[in-house]
C-alpha cells in the first residue's frame, strides 16, 4: 500500500490493491473454534486469558459454532472415535479455513502409540500450523496465530491448497 502525501505533508490518498485489502481485513478478523480434549485446552484458556491476551492479535472473538470460525484449534489427544467428528466439523467451517495442531498429542499422537489414538491429525485434515511440546505454552499459540496471519499477508499457498500430499 503506497500513501501519497499532499505538499504540506497531511496525508492524501493511499493506493492498494483490493486482494491486499481483502488480506488486511483477514489477517486482523481470525475467529478461532477450540477442538479441546485435553491438558492443552487448560493452556489455550491461558491464552485468550488476561497476561497472554490473544485478542491483541485479531483472533478475540472464539466460535463455538464451525460455521462461525475460520481457524481450528486441535489441543490434545484425538482417538479414531473423535477423528470423523473433527473432521465434519472441519468441513463445515467457513472458507478460507486454518488449522493449528497443539501440543504432542495433537500433533503425533504423542506418547499414546496404541491402536485408539490417531497419531497426527494431519492423517485426516491438513494443519497450517504445528505447536511443539507437552503441554505447549501460551507464547507458542500466540505464534501459530502470528503465522497465520503471515500466510493470509503474503498469499502462501494454504495447507489445504497443497494437501494431501502425494
Amino acid at each position: 500500500m503506497a500513501v501519497r502525501h499532499k505538499k504540506d505533508g497531511t496525508p492524501g490518498y493511499a493506493l492498494t490493491t483490493l486482494e491486499s485489502l481483502i488480506a488486511w481485513g483477514r489477517k486482523y478478523s481470525l475467529y478461532p473454534f477450540t477442538f479441546a480434549t485435553a491438558c492443552c485446552g487448560i493452556e489455550v484458556m491461558g491464552a485468550f486469558g488476561t497476561h497472554y491476551d490473544l485478542s491483541r492479535f485479531g483472533a478475540e472473538v472464539v466460535r463455538f459454532s464451525p460455521r462461525q470460525a475460520d481457524v481450528l484449534l486441535v489441543a490434545g489427544t484425538i482417538n479414531y472415535k473423535m477423528a470423523p467428528v473433527m473432521k465434519r466439523i472441519y468441513d463445515q467451517m467457513l472458507e478460507p479455513k486454518w488449522v493449528i495442531s497443539m501440543g504432542a498429542c495433537a500433533c503425533s499422537g504423542g506418547f499414546y502409540n496404541n491402536y485408539t489414538v490417531l497419531q497426527g491429525i494431519d492423517k485426516i485434515i491438513p494443519v497450517d500450523s504445528y505447536i511443539p511440546g507437552c503441554p505447549p505454552n501460551p507464547e507458542g499459540i500466540i505464534d501459530a496465530v502470528v503465522q497465520i496471519q503471515k500466510i493470509i499477508e503474503t498469499g502462501a499457498p494454504r495447507a489445504a491448497d497443497r494437501w494431501p500430499i502425494k
